[in-house]
């Protein structure tokens, strides 16, 4: 079998391989279970192999990039105009074989194992950031029921909650006064686990030369800079700045026809976990530039004269996800009073 392309469509058990010669005729559709797909694989000459960009994707394109293959990942919604008919794996992996070998197809890049596991810990804070939200809130509405309100802020939770407990003159009953102090505990130990989390981040961060680099720019800290570079990877796989702020989701969408550009809010593509924390960044290096004045920060202030706050922040992030680009994929060092070149 002279096999040149080779799509696969990964799963959890059972997955689906379709391959075609150097004149696009298939030679081999059939499927494999988990553990027969390195045996096949170690069995082809080296060959271009397409995947979609799903769970497993960045693990199975390690395994088979060690043994001499072309790896490339794809969005799953790239490769969907590329199905036929009905949906069905030989259908999936037959699409996938041909839409890795389109000339202007994006791809995605193949993170290594440090990268995905700087990711994990992000996720992880995620979750316990979400779940101790949840119990305070939890927590609030029950004491509402009460007649008992708390200030906004997290934090006013964690103070108020033992007074409350200890406090015998609100005729709270002894079994929710119990209850209180198992959400209370529980609170507790969300907070450990979120700082826990993020001394680990912080301390890859201090590790990394290319996150020290990004927490230079004004509105990034060593969650996003940590963030951003594993999950950017190699800068230069994007062609310029705009590419990598469209990944990100911050530029505008279009609805355009018959010559006609119509620009709406942003697309929001991506991930939205990046978007979330660039943008977060943004607000707070604008509200910065509402006290002190630089260079840095003279854009934000003309941009706040014109827009909306939410749209200067979004504009702020934007830029900074071009910044971002330009310091990574050009090995260069955050300057505040750069001048681009006419």
């Amino acid at each position: 079998m002279n096999i040149t392309t080779v799509g696969i469509d990964l799963a959890k058990t059972v997955f689906q391989v379709h391959g075609v010669d150097e004149r696009g005729k298939r030679v081999v559709q059939k499927q494999l279970k988990r553990k027969q797909v390195l045996v096949f694989f170690a069995q082809l000459s080296p060959c271009l192999v397409g995947m979609e960009a799903c769970a497993g994707a960045h693990y199975w394109a390690r395994k088979l990039q060690a043994q001499g293959h072309t790896v490339k990942l794809m969005a799953p919604q790239f490769v969907k105009p590329y199905v036929k008919s009905n949906k069905t794996d030989a259908a999936d992996a037959e699409a996938i074989c041909e839409a890795v070998t389109r000339p202007n197809m994006r791809f995605v890049p193949i993170k290594d194992t440090e990268q995905q596991a700087v990711l994990s810990l992000h996720r992880a804070r995620q979750g316990f950031v979400r779940s101790r939200t949840a119990v305070a809130n939890q927590i609030r509405g029950l004491l509402v029921e009460y007649g008992i309100t708390l200030p906004q802020g997290i934090s006013h939770v964690s103070r108020r909650l033992p007074e409350i407990i200890e406090d015998g003159e609100n005729d709270l009953p002894r079994v929710f006064r119990e209850l209180l102090q198992r959400l209370g505990s529980h609170l507790r130990e969300l907070h450990r686990h979120v700082h826990e989390v993020e001394e680990q981040i912080n301390a890859w961060h201090r590790s990394n030369e290319d996150s020290q680099t990004l927490v230079k720019i004004p509105g990034i800290g060593p969650l996003t800079a940590t963030a951003l570079v594993a999950s950017i990877g190699d800068a230069k796989s994007f062609r310029n700045g705009r590419e990598l702020a469209a990944w990100l989701g911050l530029v505008p969408r279009q609805h355009s026809s018959g010559g006609k550009v119509l620009l709406l809010g942003i697309s929001k593509r991506g991930d939205g976990y990046l978007r979330m924390l660039m943008i977060h960044g943004a607000r707070s290096a604008i509200r910065v530039a509402e006290r002190k004045v630089t260079p840095t920060n003279t854009w934000s202030t003309e941009m706040l004269k014109r827009r909306h706050m939410n749209v200067a922040a979004v504009a702020r992030a934007n830029k900074n996800a071009r910044v971002v680009w330009a310091l990574l994929a050009h090995g260069r060092h955050y300057e505040a009073s750069y001048q681009p070149a006419i």
